[in-house]
């Protein structure tokens, strides 16, 4: 399983991109195929403010419902429209075409490294 090494990721299966103060956030190879097949995301809108380790959206699968947590504070700059209209994208692009959201980075909560986060997995690099 492919997990970029320019990103940050968090326990729960998030990742994020850092761009200055802009965090680029979705969810992990790992988390979407653990899901299964996503047939609905619920995400905050542009503006909303989101807080680090708390649940800031949903991600619906043929096989559960899962919180999608905020990987930092901050006020929502972006949501992917694609990914809301196309949720597949998550299974397929989850690094790319599937991201979520941008928040402007007020405070960071803990992130792994691309190693960190395969040892948390129990996968090999």
């Amino acid at each position: 399983m492919t997990i970029p090494a320019h990103l940050r990721y968090t326990v729960d299966h998030e990742w994020l991109a850092l761009d200055g103060d802009t965090a680029t956030i979705g969810v992990t190879a790992h988390a979407a195929a653990a899901l299964g097949d996503i047939v609905h995301i619920q995400l905050p809108t542009v503006g909303d403010r989101v807080t680090a380790e708390t649940p800031c959206g949903e991600i619906e699968s043929t096989k559960s419902v899962s919180d999608l947590f905020a990987p930092a504070t901050g006020a929502v700059t972006a949501v992917n429209p694609d990914a809301v209209a196309n949720p597949e994208l998550l299974n397929t692009d989850p690094y790319g075409a599937g991201w979520l959201l941008r928040i402007r980075v007020e405070h960071l909560a803990e992130v792994l490294d691309a190693a960190a986060y395969a040892a948390h997995i129990g996968e090999h690099q």
